[in-house]
């Protein structure tokens, strides 16, 4: 069996989480211990975990920021997968990823759109404005899926801004090949790919450790699926997975299925 490297960058911080992720920070290390009762992947490779780790300012989002992109542009060519922490921390990961790789474009798996204001620094409910706003990524590169609780002034900025999304209503129509090969058929496009996974963008009965718990979303096979069809991309350049809580977490599921993304991903 063939093994392979996964470089994983441990952010344990919830500094963005508006108290909805509070235990989030605690994420990394409980999703790393899960790892190791998951011995070789569906594919028949065999994880070797190499573990880095953000150095975290408390109290301090705006340093912690600058951490987080002094980590990001060091190892984005490695192929790494951030493990947070809340949805926050993606805006300093998107905006490394965005100086290091030409025409770069995000999927981001979402039960939200995060789109409710444009604070910078951006809490996790502000990140696609900043990235917008900001011109980090073009419009046109970005790609939600998986949402489905949204408030209007967010409907509004995503069609104003004619950003693609495939919430759930359309995932259960079209199906999950479907919805893949559309997915694909835009991200083939970008010069590198990152994927950003917000694990409430699964169904509260298969992720139930996060401060939103959403009905009506992905099973964990659907998400597995949808990840594996998108590995045959060629330009996938980093992961993150983002607002696993263990202080809400069920008997580590949640946590488990953070283990599961990760050996599956690479």
């Amino acid at each position: 069996m063939q093994k392979k490297k996964i470089k994983i960058i441990k952010i344990p911080s919830s500094q963005g989480g508006l108290g909805k992720a509070d235990g989030s920070e605690l994420a990394p290390d409980r999703i790393i211990e899960q790892t190791k009762d998951l011995f070789v992947s569906e594919d028949e490779t065999i994880p070797k975990l190499e573990i880095d780790e953000v150095k975290i300012i408390e109290s301090n989002i705006e340093e912690t920021n600058k951490n987080i992109y002094k980590k990001a542009k060091q190892v984005l060519k490695e192929k790494p997968v951030f493990l947070g922490g809340d949805h926050s921390i993606t805006y300093p990961l998107v905006k490394a990823f965005s100086e290091t790789f030409e025409n770069p474009g995000i999927i981001i798996f979402d039960a939200h759109p995060d789109a409710e204001n444009d604070f910078n620094p951006p809490t996790q409910e502000d990140l696609l404005p900043v990235i917008v706003n900001q011109n980090i990524i073009k419009k046109e590169n970005i790609i939600l899926v998986g949402t489905r609780n949204w408030h209007q002034n967010e409907i509004e900025f995503l069609k104003n801004n004619n950003i693609r999304y495939f919430h759930m209503k359309e995932i259960a129509e079209k199906g999950i090949s479907a919805i893949a090969e559309s997915i694909i058929s835009i991200a083939k496009n970008f010069n590198a790919l990152y994927i950003s996974i917000d694990i409430d963008v699964l169904d509260p009965a298969f992720a139930p450790g996060t401060g939103y718990n959403e009905p009506g979303g992905l099973t964990s096979r659907q998400l597995l699926t949808l990840l594996k069809k998108l590995k045959t991309l060629n330009n996938i350049k980093a992961y993150d997975i983002m607002e696993i809580c263990p202080k809400k977490d069920i008997n580590n599921i949640t946590s488990k299925m953070g283990a599961k993304l990760i050996i599956e991903l690479i």
